[in-house]
């Protein structure tokens, strides 16, 4: 497998897949299960594929969220049991995409699934959760809902991938939310409030970087920083060669182009205005 079509499909897929964190539509329906805060809801409605799993086991499969984050969760269950979580991510999903008028002829998207349903079928999920979790999700009766959510799947299969080499690297949660902030292309605001890290935490996971090389002495990446973060990447594309093998590097290229209506949409409406392009938050 050539590593560029890798990389291209890795981001055309986070594109497509992004906005469900975005959009008032999953804040919606999070409401409708009783739950307002956003980031609580964010968390079940992300986790509910894995069923109705304690708040530790969501924050493992997350990684790069504050344990006081995470610990938001608890109770979200008594809410509503996991299956509705699920169904009211596809509601939001199916109603977002309406609301920006994404569109995918009929033909496209039969292609569409003709590519990404073998690789998602043919996958190796040892050690994959949430991509596994996924996988194991009866899929919508919404044509373009059913696509995204295999489009989820193959999106958190490159994640667990990805979490397997930052730790290999030895980059903890809190360092790699920093490292990914000082490439500028993750507002470090963005991080501290997503994740909830605090002042202290991020201060102690910038000296660690310091001290790698990482960063110099004003957080700044430094050259040898920018190389470690490309080494991090490559060997995630690298990990996810065998996934995309079933299809070649054309069908891969080509489930690319053909997921890109999505991402217009969503960008032509706004909804990534206030990051620094589409895939910062991958």
């Amino acid at each position: 497998m050539d590593l560029d079509a890798i990389r291209e499909v890795s981001r055309a897929i986070s594109a497509a897949h992004m906005f469900i964190y975005l959009v008032p539509e999953s804040t919606q329906e999070a409401a409708e299960l009783g739950v307002t805060d956003r980031g609580r809801g964010y968390l079940a409605l992300r986790s509910a594929a894995m069923g109705a799993v304690p708040w530790q086991v969501t924050l493992a499969a997350f990684y790069n969220f504050s344990p006081r984050a995470v610990r938001a969760m608890a109770g979200v269950w008594d809410a509503a049991p996991p299956e509705r979580w699920q169904t009211a991510r596809f509601l939001a999903a199916g109603r977002a995409m309406q609301r920006v008028k994404v569109h995918l002829a009929d033909a496209d998207l039969a292609e569409a699934r003709s590519l990404v349903d073998p690789v998602v079928a043919g996958a190796d999920y040892a050690g994959k959760v949430l991509a596994a979790a996924n996988a194991s999700v009866a899929l919508p009766s919404n044509p373009l809902v059913a696509l995204w959510q295999q489009i989820t799947v193959v999106r958190e299969w490159r994640g667990d991938a990805h979490l397997v080499v930052l730790a290999d690297h030895g980059l903890g949660p809190c360092e790699c939310l920093v490292l990914h902030a000082a490439t500028g292309r993750l507002p470090a605001a963005l991080a501290r409030a997503t994740r909830q890290w605090n002042e202290e935490e991020w201060a102690a996971a910038t000296a660690r970087l310091v001290a790698r090389g990482w960063l110099d002495s004003n957080a700044v990446i430094t050259g040898a920083g920018s190389a470690a973060r490309e080494r991090i990447e490559t060997e995630t594309d690298e990990h996810c060669a065998a996934l995309w093998a079933p299809i070649g590097n054309a069908g891969t290229r080509r489930f690319a182009s053909l997921i890109a209506p999505i991402t217009t949409a969503f960008t032509a409406a706004g909804t990534y205005q206030t990051l620094r392009g589409p895939q910062s938050l991958a």
